[in-house]
This record gives C-alpha cells, structure tokens and sequence, in this order.
C-alpha cells in the first residue's frame, strides 16, 4: 500500500538524518586529530581562485564519508533483518533489490571509495592534479569505468535499453543505449564536482534534486528507489548541518564523485534521465562555465569568466560566499520543482 511506503520512506530518511548526526562527532574528531586538510593550490597557474580560498586550507575533508557510509550502513541492516526475520516490523524497511537498488548502492560505494582516495591524495599532495589528488583526465577516466560498469548492468543484466521523453512517450533506444549511458553519468558526475567548491553549495543542490527524483520515483511505484533517493536526502540534511558557512568540513569526493554518479543512475532507473538539465540545471550551468573557460583560455587565449566554475566567478565580483550558496539553493529548488512538475504531468497523460 503506498500509505505504507510512505511510512517507511519518511522513517528512512529521518532514520538516515538521526544516524549521520550522531556519527558526525566522532568522524570530525578523527579528520580534526590526524589533521585530514583540504590543500588549495597555490600554483600561481589560479591566483583568483587561491587568494579566495587561501583561509580554507587545512579544513578537514572527507566529510562526504557520513553520507554514503550512512546509507550503505542502513541498507545492510534492513537487509540482514530482512533476511534474518522476515515477518519483523523492521524487515518492511529493507529497499535493497536487485531491479532498483543494487547497482545504485554499488555504484555509490565504489564511486565514495575511489573519490576518498583522491581526498588521500590531495592531503598528502599526491598525485598529478596541481595541489596534490587526481588530474581531470584521471577522474574522467574514473566515472567511466564506473559507468561501462552500469551501462553493462541496465543493458545485459536488467534489459533495459528505454529512456522516456517527456510529453512523447517511452522510446527504445538499442544498443546506443550504453553510450547515452555513460554521456549521461561521466557528465553528471563532473557537473557535481565541479559544484563542490563553497560551504554547503553541493550539499544544497545535490538534495534538491535527490529529492525531486525520490519523488518521481514514488509516483511511478519504484518504492525502494525513492526509499534509497530518501535515505540520501536523510544524510545530506544531517551533513548540511555542519558544512553551511563557515564549514566545518568539507564533502571531498568521495561525497561529490559518489552522489554524482549515483544521481545520473537514479536518472536513468525512473527513465527521466532527460529531466537531468532541468531538475539539475545548476550543475549544467556550473560544467559548462568550466568546459567554456577551458576552450576560451585554449583557442581564444583569454578568459570568459573571472575564475571558473560559475560560483568562483561571483566570488571574484565581490558576492559573499553566503549569498551565493543561498541564492543557487533558491534556484536549484525551484529547477528540481519545475522537472518534477514535468514528470508528474507527463507520467499522468
């Protein structure tokens, strides 16, 4: 019965916001006691951008751990009760299977995982990127990997190849499928890193549209989805509580990389990957101010923007950092309703 999916997608996400408070105490110790810092580069090569952030130095990192860990630790749960004793009351809590949550909560490990070791790197300025961690090339790289992955998963493991145009209908798209696959998470989780850049920003625009496709995903009946989608929204509140300015650290990627691979995979599981640019306009906006200033800076040999992404540029023209971030939620929820607005009307004709 839905009014029961509704109980348990609320008692997710609650439980998820009371689990990953109470575990923040103890992992901001550890980032604070072994002196996990973010380092910013100061390379000469982004003046604007390191006399910005130049007092963020030595914040701890690492903070996007609550989130995952938190919903991988409540998933194993439900699902150990759910084996264990079936017939409990704690059992109807599982939303781990193999048609809706398999591979998102897979993909949400080893993406978290790979994107912490690019944190290590960063912290002991390790690695090829400038300040230390993983370059661009190796991240794409990365997302790749872990979208040929998911790519394989929809297409071979759970025949799935559709994709649904909004206000047109369900279309098969066949083998081109796992390219537009792979387009849609290595872009998605780029757009999210790049996002990842003031106190609180990532956070902010990652629950507005978590949130948004938790809920096409109860409309359509893919109840442990949005259960997952609520798990995560549960997470980030509790992780937005400690990041709003000034932060008390940061998500890192093992938070950004994680939660943008897994939003273009819950795209594609309720169909509405399309909705992508709508629901998650501000993370197109900010990729493409950083593709743009690339190209420029290439072939132009000058700059667009005074410093890239999007959120830098503001910081540079004098905008406060609060502003900013307030303002881009603003927008960023007002997207996520106008896609989920589209959805609803579409699912509906």
């Amino acid at each position: 019965m839905p009014e029961q999916e509704i109980i348990k997608i609320f008692s997710l996400t609650t439980g998820s916001f009371i689990l990953a408070f109470l575990l923040t105490p103890t992992w901001s110790n550890i980032l604070y006691k072994h002196k996990l810092g973010k380092s910013i580069r100061d390379d000469g090569q982004t003046p604007i951008f390191s006399n910005l952030h130049k007092a963020k130095s030595g914040t701890p990192t690492m903070g996007g751990v609550l989130i995952w860990f938190t919903v991988l630790l409540l998933g194993l749960l439900f699902l150990l009760i759910a084996t264990w004793w079936p017939d409990s009351m704690l059992a109807k809590l599982n939303f781990i299977n193999r048609r809706e949550t398999y591979l998102p909560l897979g993909a949400l490990v080893a993406s978290a995982l790979v994107g912490l070791l690019d944190d290590w790197f960063n912290i002991k300025r390790q690695g090829g990127g400038k300040g230390g961690g993983l370059t661009i090339k190796h991240r794409l790289l990365m997302y790749t990997a872990i979208a040929i992955f998911g790519a394989w998963w929809f297409y071979f493991k759970l025949d799935w190849d559709v994709v649904r145009i909004p206000f047109v209908g369900l279309y098969n798209f066949g083998w081109w499928f796992i390219p537009f696959f792979i387009f849609v998470l290595v872009a998605t989780a780029f757009s999210v890193n790049e996002t990842d850049g003031l106190d609180g920003l990532a956070g902010g625009l990652a629950l507005a549209s978590f949130g948004a496709f938790a809920t096409i995903a109860f409309v359509q009946g893919n109840y442990n989805l949005a259960a997952f989608c609520g798990a995560i929204v549960g997470a980030l509140i509790a992780f937005l509580w400690f990041n709003i300015h000034p932060a008390r650290f940061f998500m890192g990627d093992t938070g950004a990389m994680s939660l943008g691979i897994v939003l273009g995979i819950v795209a594609m599981l309720t169909g509405y990957a399309l909705l992508l640019p709508v629901i998650g306009f501000l993370f197109l906006i900010e990729s493409l101010s950083v593709i743009i200033q690339l190209l420029s800076k290439k072939f132009r040999k000058k700059k667009v923007f005074l410093s890239a992404p999007l959120h830098h540029h503001f910081e540079a023209k004098g905008w406060s950092e609060t502003k900013i971030v307030m303002r881009f939620w603003l927008l960023s929820g007002i997207f996520a309703v106008l896609g989920l607005i589209i959805a609803i009307i579409d699912l509906h004709l």
